[in-house]
C-alpha cells in the first residue's frame, strides 16, 4: 500500500512537492537555508532575556509586521483613549471612500458637550455646545487633544448616534482583520465593549500609517489650539528626539496608563503597544524602553526574493499536482544582532486547492517562527495558473485522496 501510495503521489507531485508529511499536515516545513536569496538567517528567542513592567505589550516591525516582542499581546484589555485610534480609522475610510469631506461642518450636540466638552471634565477640544466645526478641526482635536467631545461629534455626524458609530467600528474591524477587539463607544470612556489587544492595536497603527499617508501626520502634531485654548500632544515620546511621530495615549482608573507609540530611525519604522501600566511616567519610560530595545538589538535579514517560489501547495484535478507559491514581494525578518538560533517557516493553506487554479490567486501563508513564537505571516499566491485535467489525471487525484484519507484515519486511531 505505501508503495503504491508513493507511486501515485510521485506521479502527481512531480517538481517541489510537499512529500507524504504534506499531505497529511496540508502544510509544508521549511527552513531559512541558503540560497539564492542569501536564505541563510539567524534569530533569538522572543523576549531575548528583555522585559517589561507593561502587564500587556508587543512591539512590531511597521513594515513587514515582524514581532519583536510580546506580553499577553493576545489578552483583551480596556483601551481607554486608545480605542479612538479606530475612531479615526472609521473617519478616514469614510473620506477615502467620498462619503465625508474635511470641510464638511458637524453640529456639537448638547450631548458631546455634556459628557466630552468643559462639563465633562475629561480630556476635550472644548467645542462650543451646538457649534458647528469641520471634520479636519474634529479630528485634530481628536488626535492631538485626545477630545471626547471631537469624538462623540464625528460620531453622531457619521452614524447618527454614538451606539450606532461604535458598532460600525467593530464591523469595520473585522474587515481589517482585527477579531477580538470590540468597540462600545467612540470616546474609550469605560464601557463592558470597550476591550481591545495590544497585537491587534499595533496592527491597526500599522495599517493607519500605511494606508493614510496623508492623515498619518497629524499624530506627530505638537500642539492644537481650538476655541482659543492651546493644548500639547498627549504623546510623551514625540519630545524625546527618538524619531517619534505618533499615535495616541490613553488612560481611565480601569484601563490604567496605555500608549501606542511609532518611531522613524535610519528607515526603520517600529511600532509599541502597551496599556495597563499605573502612572504616566511607566507609560512614557516602558514605551521608550521598547523602542530603544528594537532599534538597538535587531537587523533585518532577507529569508525569500522577490518572486522567488517559496513552496508549493497541492492541487486537486488539476493538469499538475502542485502550484508553485510566492509572495508578493521579498520577504524579510528582523532578529536580534548576534545570535545564531535558525528561523524556521511554514506554509499553511487549506487544500487540497481545486483546479483551476488562476495565476495571482491567494492560496494560503507562509509563517516564520522565532522558537515556538509565530513572528511574521505573509499571504501567498499561485505564481502560475494550472488549468483542470483530464479525465485519467483527476482519477488519479480521487484514488490518492482517497488513500490518503484512509490512511490519515488510522493515523487518528493510533
Amino acid at each position: 500500500m505505501i508503495r503504491l501510495l508513493r507511486r501515485l503521489w510521485a506521479a502527481r507531485l512531480g517538481v517541489r512537492g510537499g512529500g507524504l508529511f504534506g499531505a497529511f499536515a496540508l502544510v509544508l516545513a521549511l527552513v531559512a537555508a541558503a540560497g539564492a536569496a542569501n536564505n541563510s538567517v539567524s534569530g533569538a528567542k522572543k523576549d531575548d532575556g528583555f522585559q517589561t513592567a507593561a502587564p500587556y505589550a508587543i512591539l512590531i516591525d511597521a513594515e513587514t509586521g515582524t514581532v519583536l516582542y510580546e506580553k499577553a499581546a493576545d489578552v483583551p484589555s480596556p483601551p481607554s483613549s486608545l480605542a479612538k485610534l479606530m475612531t479615526a480609522e472609521v473617519v478616514f475610510n469614510e473620506i477615502k471612500a467620498g462619503r465625508l469631506t474635511l470641510d464638511q461642518e458637524l453640529m456639537v450636540s448638547e450631548d458631546a458637550w455634556r459628557r466630552g466638552g468643559a462639563p465633562s471634565h475629561t480630556s476635550s477640544m472644548f467645542a462650543p455646545i451646538h457649534s458647528k466645526t469641520r471634520v479636519e478641526d474634529l479630528l485634530r482635536g481628536l488626535i492631538i487633544q485626545s477630545g471626547n467631545d471631537a469624538a462623540i461629534a464625528l460620531a453622531e455626524g457619521i452614524a447618527g448616534n454614538e451606539r450606532s458609530f461604535a458598532q460600525a467600528m467593530t464591523k469595520r474591524a473585522r474587515e481589517l482583520g482585527l477579531t477580538r477587539s470590540t468597540f462600545g463607544n467612540a470616546t474609550g470612556l469605560p464601557d463592558p465593549a470597550n476591550l481591545v489587544t495590544m497585537r491587534e492595536l499595533a496592527k491597526l497603527a500599522q495599517h493607519i500609517n500605511k494606508t493614510y499617508p496623508e492623515f498619518y501626520p497629524i499624530y506627530g502634531e505638537r500642539e492644537f489650539t481650538w476655541n482659543k485654548i492651546r493644548q500639547l500632544n498627549r504623546n510623551p515620546l514625540l519630545p524625546l528626539n527618538i524619531g517619534a511621530d505618533g499615535m495616541k495615549t490613553g488612560f481611565t482608573a480601569e484601563g490604567g496608563y496605555g500608549l501606542v507609540g511609532s518611531a522613524l530611525q535610519n528607515g526603520l519604522r517600529l511600532i509599541v503597544a502597551i496599556n495597563g501600566l499605573k502612572t504616566a511616567k511607566d507609560r512614557a519610560d516602558e514605551g521608550k524602553r521598547l523602542l530603544d530595545w528594537g532599534f538597538s538589538g535587531f537587523e533585518a535579514r532577507p529569508l525569500f526574493a522577490d518572486g522567488q517560489v517559496i513552496g508549493d501547495a497541492k492541487v486537486f484535478g488539476g493538469t499538475q499536482g502542485s502550484v508553485p507559491l510566492v509572495a508578493n514581494g521579498a520577504v524579510s525578518v528582523l532578529i536580534p544582532k548576534n545570535t545564531n538560533d535558525r528561523i524556521s517557516a511554514r506554509i499553511v493553506y487549506t487544500g487540497p486547492v481545486r483546479a483551476p487554479v488562476a495565476e495571482g490567486q491567494p492560496i494560503g501563508k507562509v509563517r516564520v517562527m522565532r522558537g515556538d513564537n509565530v513572528t511574521l505571516e505573509v499571504p501567498l499566491k499561485a505564481s502560475e495558473a494550472v488549468e483542470v485535467g483530464n479525465l485519467p489525471q483527476r482519477a488519479v487525484d480521487v484514488v490518492t485522496e482517497l488513500v490518503i484519507g484512509w490512511i490519515k484515519s488510522g493515523f487518528a486511531r493510533i
